[in-house]
Parts: C-alpha cells; sequence; structure tokens
C-alpha cells in the first residue's frame, strides 16, 4: 500500500500544467453531463484537444484517436442536446430502443476488432487489448451520451474502471485518479439521469 500512496503522490508532484488542465476540464465536463447543463462540451471539448497531446506523447494511440472522435462527438452533441423542435432548452434523457441496442453492440464489438487488428500490426502499443477495450466503451459512451441516451452512463463506467490501472501503468497516476473520480461521478450520473428520464416520463 506504501509503494502506491508514494506513487501517487511522485505523479502528481510530476503533472504537467497541461495534463491538470486537462483533468481540471474534464472532470467539470463529467459534472455538467450529470446536471444537464450545456457546458459540458465546451469544457469536454480543451480536455479532449489536450489528451488528444498527450495519449500521443504516451504511445497510446488508440486512445489519441478516440479523444479526436470525442471531439467530432462533441460537436456533435452540442448541436443535438440543444437542436429541439419545441420550447424546452434541450433534448430529454431517453433509452435505447431494441434497434438502438443492436447498433450500440455493432458499434462496440466492430470498434474493438478495429482497434485490435490497427493497435496489432501498425503500432508499437505494448498494451494493444486493454488500450482498444478501453477505447471501445468510450466510443459506444460517447455516441450514447451525444444522443443523450442512458444507457451511456454503463458504458462510462466500464470505460472508467477499465482506464484507472491502464493510466497508472502508464505513468499518468494524476489521469489515473482522475478515472477514479469519474467512476464515483458515473454512476452518479446514472442515477441523475434515470431520474430525469422518469420525470420526463420518456
Amino acid at each position: 500500500m506504501q509503494p502506491i500512496i508514494e506513487g501517487i503522490i511522485q505523479g502528481v508532484v510530476q503533472t504537467s500544467t497541461l495534463e491538470w488542465i486537462a483533468v481540471i476540464c474534464g472532470i467539470a465536463s463529467v459534472v455538467y453531463s450529470m446536471r444537464e447543463n450545456i457546458l459540458v462540451y465546451p469544457t469536454g471539448i480543451i480536455s479532449v484537444l489536450i489528451y488528444v497531446y498527450l495519449a500521443f506523447e504516451y504511445k497510446l494511440y488508440a486512445d489519441m484517436g478516440v479523444n479526436g472522435y470525442y471531439f467530432v462527438m462533441s460537436v456533435y452533441g452540442w448541436y443535438y442536446w440543444t437542436n429541439t423542435e419545441d420550447d424546452r432548452p434541450q433534448v430529454p434523457v431517453t433509452k435505447n430502443s431494441s434497434t438502438e441496442h443492436l447498433y450500440s453492440l455493432a458499434i462496440l464489438f466492430g470498434g474493438f476488432g478495429l482497434l485490435v487488428f490497427v493497435l496489432m500490426n501498425f503500432t508499437d502499443s505494448d498494451v494493444p487489448i486493454w488500450d482498444a477495450t478501453t477505447t471501445a466503451f468510450a466510443i459506444l459512451g460517447m455516441w450514447l451520451m451525444a444522443r443523450k441516451k442512458l444507457e451511456s452512463w454503463i458504458a462510462w463506467i466500464i470505460t472508467d474502471l477499465i482506464s484507472i490501472p491502464l493510466y497508472f501503468y502508464k505513468g499518468l497516476v494524476l489521469t489515473s485518479f482522475q478515472f477514479l473520480v469519474f467512476t464515483v461521478l458515473a454512476f452518479m450520473g446514472y442515477l441523475a439521469w434515470k431520474k430525469s428520464y422518469q420525470n420526463s416520463g420518456s
């Protein structure tokens, strides 16, 4: 236990200003998402652009790609959440239909298969399966989040739980701790969106 604590302290001390900004904006984005606040997107965009750079530096190529995807989906989600046909400021939280569940599985397994192939054959990643797994769940989570689906939080919980040891292993200790915080927030987000879904009568 002591070596872990010492590693966390050392990692925090060595954390760059850039990573601190990414972490703070990332946590703010999750909190805003829980509250269905549109600021989820501008804060998230700042965080993901920084992580594109950091992931490249640490050879987490799939993660670099998914953060680029996050950027695109953040722009789309910003538009989708606010593009309503009535006087409501945002679209309501909804659940996947049976067809949308099939689409979600296709995104998850298709993304995982493609990522494993690319990482194992075209990069020098030393954690291809690990990287591909967390990335595939993150791709699904971001798609569902942009569509304001309750199931997005389940995908994020899985993503966060896998990311905690991955980033610790890679030496990004503060980011690893961030994903621990994200896990707690994701559980809270699921409960908040579930309540919103029930109140909307969807």
